[in-house]
């Protein structure tokens, strides 16, 4: 597979598919575009419990149509500059953190684990389901292991 993306900066899905541009990096495109989500989650974490999920739901049904679209416009199952997944898994990890730049520092690095690592059963969704919502299932599940494992540090140390 040719990791040449056909990117259109005039369409809206390749922008946003593609992390702003941050996953056409030509190594490690996936850390590329999680921390383009930085700016994107320490402004949620701005926002009330209630409004911070509604953006990631939103964002992850958003990204089902995005994800799926810019992989049939770049002719791959999974292109690696589709990194809006990536936007949303880091989001959901730090859905139950505080705010502050140590916990968005481990949290970051907890989804960068799990999402490339993939053990069981992310590596089997990542496998088994197919399109734009396989794209954003493994991170999704991704985002809830390291997220996990952040809420119980967070717990233990206070």
């Amino acid at each position: 597979m040719s990791t040449r993306v056909p990117m259109n900066w005039r369409n809206p899905v390749h922008v946003l598919a593609s992390g702003f541009g941050s996953g056409l990096a030509p190594r490690a495109p996936g850390t590329f575009g999680t921390l383009a989500a930085i700016p994107i989650v320490w402004l949620a974490q701005m926002l009330p419990a209630w409004q911070y999920a509604g953006v990631t739901v939103l964002m992850f049904v958003a990204g089902v149509f995005i994800c799926g679209r810019a992989a049939r416009d770049w002719g791959a199952s999974d292109h690696p500059a589709i990194v809006w997944d990536e936007i949303v898994g880091l989001l959901v990890t730090m859905s139950l953190a505080p705010a502050g730049a140590i916990w968005l520092l481990v949290g970051f690095v907890l989804f960068r684990i799990f999402d490339i690592a993939k053990p069981w059963p992310i590596s089997s969704l990542d496998r088994h389901v197919q399109g734009g919502f396989g794209i954003m299932l493994d991170d999704l599940a991704a985002g809830i292991f390291a997220g996990s494992i952040l809420y119980l540090g967070v717990r233990w140390l206070n």
